[in-house]
């Protein structure tokens, strides 16, 4: 079975959004999505990039149009969590004690999407960060602890995700590495579908 390796970072709307919609991408093919947390923030440092909301008017325009872009997705629980931007390294870490190999599976990812973009609250708090903990506590028994929460091999794990994903020319999110070939953003979800498909021809 081919692999895409999606490259995300609970932060991006976009991410969320290209999340949503890839069952729909890859409906009737055989590939197998390993989802990949990264540090947007340090990407966007080692590809010499300022972040989006560190302007206030470009992060209006991502408000505004991930807004309208989840109404066309037919996503009505999307909502901004307050705040925004805000660190998800925590959340990142969260994911992979969930994981026994490096990457996480579609229900963890899918689980803390939602806690950051279908409640509007602070993704931070502790009471519900304790509540998304319970949420994933299954995950994270069945990883064995490989990269527990906190841990070094946790810490390490993600360093080596956000540099595979420099290495690999990645320079925002959400991006995906599928047949050779590096697509970012939302909007390469079509060219993904076209690749996909002619794998299978």
């Amino acid at each position: 079975m081919q692999t895409i390796d999606f490259y995300l970072d609970f932060v991006s709307p976009y991410a969320y959004l290209a999340f949503q919609a890839l069952p729909q991408v890859l409906q009737d093919s055989s590939y197998h999505v390993a989802y990949k947390p990264v540090v947007l923030g340090a990407i966007f440092k080692e590809q010499g990039i300022s972040s989006p909301a560190g302007n206030p008017s470009k992060h209006d325009w991502i408000r505004r149009h991930t807004s309208w872009l989840a109404k066309q997705q037919g996503d009505s629980a999307f909502a901004w969590p307050q705040p925004h931007p805000f660190n998800s390294i925590g959340l990142s870490r969260l994911a992979l004690a969930c994981s026994h190999d490096g990457s996480i599976n579609r229900f963890t990812a899918e689980t803390i999407f939602k806690h950051v973009w279908q409640s509007g609250g602070d993704p931070l708090d502790a009471a519900r960060l304790q509540v998304l903990q319970q949420q994933l506590q299954q995950q994270i028994d069945r990883a064995g602890g490989v990269f527990a929460l906190d841990s070094e091999a946790n810490k390490q794990q993600l360093r080596l995700l956000t540099e595979e994903a420099v290495a690999r020319t990645v320079f925002g999110v959400p991006a995906f590495v599928v047949e050779g070939q590096m697509l970012w953003g939302l909007d390469a979800l079509p060219m993904l579908r076209e690749i996909v498909r002619n794998a299978a021809d």
